[in-house]
């Protein structure tokens, strides 16, 4: 697929509005005055089913930006999972299968006994097809890219508010060569007589894709089926969402005492603050100094969340610890999971001493789950230290709250909570630290340089104006050696690289065209202020294929 370049704006150039602050005025998002559990609503939900499409995730984001709620499900699970979430409607994904050949991947039976409306994209269309007597066949020309939709009538509450014509984006092989009985073809393109069916009952199959930004009307499509078809109303807000949680987290906790790892990142932070608003002081936070933090990142975690939110908060210096486990080490897969066990052994020691603790509290996000391995028809990207890394034998049991979320979304959470704007617009932070960071073994060395380095890169950026339009922007530590020269001596130290990003969340970004000068100051001050490197680089790939973190 074709990828969207993000131009960077200077300060010179007019401001433009963030993903976040755009989804922030269509949700109506403030610091909410009254009780979040007087905002409580029934929540409405849609399903997807995921037959191992590269847009899953895409879909149940392009849901949730219509106030819909939306979870992700597999094509085999039982519908005990299902039926607890309460669904309003499905869509069936994409995938790569083909629905006539062996072991290909179905809609589940209940999917149909529910009489639920249906709107199946690409592979969900030929499921639809082929299950309910149409016939699925092999295209003689395959349609991959931009194509145009003609509608065959505009009646369809599907397409309200659309033209008769308009672009979408196809990638499909097959082709629908029979409907099923009772259905109509709403709209065909060049190659497809049958770009889009459906019926009276509210099955509805589209061969393109509404959820990639190369289909433009692909939102209002989705909306429309969404509110139209089958008939929500878009009450899956933020501050709903966190009347919701509080509302369980006590329910769940009750008058046990809960752990909470905090980071300082934004995601503990929302967290750490839905409950302590649903068991206030039976809530104790631990920050662990790990040794692998930024620059003057425990000073302002403990400022923020003892001074400013007057939450318990117990300080552990452990930095000999961790070193000491990652003596040695250099595989970036053992790094994380070394991390993530020797966490909860230091949450459990500290339980320990608190006899009422039963619970721990983390900041686990939709893509670490996924990334993780969390869908069955996901491969293992890498371990995240709270999902992969976690100890099979750890007694306590997990809170995860916004475990369902993308990291705009816990910020439209942390906003309707009114946290300090500050930690709301902090880059994401990886749990391991600055571990991941420098290739290779991790030493107190090591450890002082990227400080140094990354100290720089932040403090230029926010100079520049440029801090809140990216996504990330960090520095790297390679095993690398370089020569230089400085004055009249020959130098010989490590390649530092800059990875800057931007993107909606962490489950793609596109490298940032950042400014020539401020690249320019970036490596100067690196190179004359940092002891120890001799070179800096800058990183332009984008991911996928490459991953936002190098390790």
């Amino acid at each position: 697929m074709e990828k969207k370049t993000h131009r960077i704006h200077t300060s010179d150039d007019l401001e433009v509005s963030t993903y976040l602050e755009i989804a922030q005025e269509k949700s109506g998002v403030h610091p909410v005055s009254q009780s979040l559990e007087d905002l409580k609503v029934e929540k409405e939900t849609v399903v997807v089913i995921d037959f191992g499409s590269q847009y899953s995730m895409l879909i149940a984001r392009r849901v949730r930006e219509c106030n819909v709620y939306c979870e992700i499900v597999q094509y085999d699970d039982p519908w005990e999972k299902v039926r607890e979430l309460k669904p309003r409607g499905f869509i069936l994904s994409g995938g790569p299968a083909s629905v006539y050949a062996d072991e290909a991947p179905l809609a589940p039976y209940w999917v149909y006994e529910s009489r639920l409306p249906i709107l199946g994209i690409c592979y969900g269309m030929q499921v639809l097809s082929h299950q309910l007597g149409g016939k699925v066949t092999p295209g003689d020309k395959h349609e991959y890219g931009h194509s145009i939709l003609h509608l065959s009538s505009t009646d369809n509450p599907l397409f309200a508010d659309l033209e008769p014509e308009f672009p979408v984006w196809m990638s499909h092989g097959d082709r629908i060569d029979k409907m099923p009985t009772d259905f109509t073809s709403l709209a065909y393109t060049d190659n497809s007589p049958v770009a889009v069916m459906g019926n009276q009952q509210g099955i509805i199959g589209l061969q393109f894709h509404p959820e990639v930004i190369h289909t433009p009307n692909g939102k209002t499509i989705i909306k429309n089926f969404l509110y139209n078809i089958c008939g929500c109303h878009g009450t899956w807000t933020p501050s709903n969402f966190a009347a919701e949680s509080i509302a369980k987290i006590k329910e769940q906790v009750g008058d046990d005492k809960v752990i909470c790892a905090l980071s300082g990142g934004v995601d503990s932070a929302v967290v750490a603050t839905l409950i302590h608003k649903a068991i206030g002081d039976n809530l104790i936070c631990i920050f662990v100094n790990n040794g692998l933090l930024r620059k003057e990142e425990a000073e302002r975690t403990i400022q923020v969340f003892k001074k400013n939110l007057k939450m318990n908060l117990i300080y552990i210096e452990a930095t000999d610890r961790f070193l000491k486990r990652l003596e040695g080490i250099t595989d970036p897969e053992k790094k994380r999971k070394l991390i993530g066990e020797e966490f909860i052994r230091i949450f459990e020691e500290e339980a320990s001493k608190l006899t009422e603790a039963k619970y721990l509290a983390q900041g686990t996000l939709y893509p670490d789950v996924i990334e993780s391995a969390g869908t069955k028809a996901s491969k293992v990207i890498k371990s995240h230290h709270n999902v992969g890394g976690l100890p099979s034998d750890m007694t306590l049991s997990l809170i995860e709250p916004v475990r369902l979320l993308f990291k705009d979304e816990v910020r439209l959470v942390g906003l309707a909570l009114g946290l300090p704007e500050e930690m709301i617009w902090r880059q994401p932070f990886p749990g391991p630290g600055l571990s991941i960071r420098i290739i290779g073994e991790v030493t107190r060395e090591s450890l002082d340089m990227l400080r140094e380095a990354d100290w720089i890169v932040m403090n230029e950026t926010k100079k520049a104006g440029l801090y809140r339009q990216l996504w990330q922007i960090f520095a790297v530590l390679t095993p690398v050696k370089s020569v230089g020269v400085m004055g009249d001596y020959r130098t010989y130290g490590n390649v530092a690289a800059i990875r800057a990003v931007t993107g909606e969340d962490a489950m793609t970004a596109d490298w940032a065209r950042l400014p020539y000068d401020l690249l320019a100051r970036i490596s100067n001050r690196i190179v004359n202020e940092v002891k120890g490197i001799t070179r800096v680089v800058y990183d332009i790939s984008s991911k996928p294929p490459s991953t936002i973190e190098w390790e």
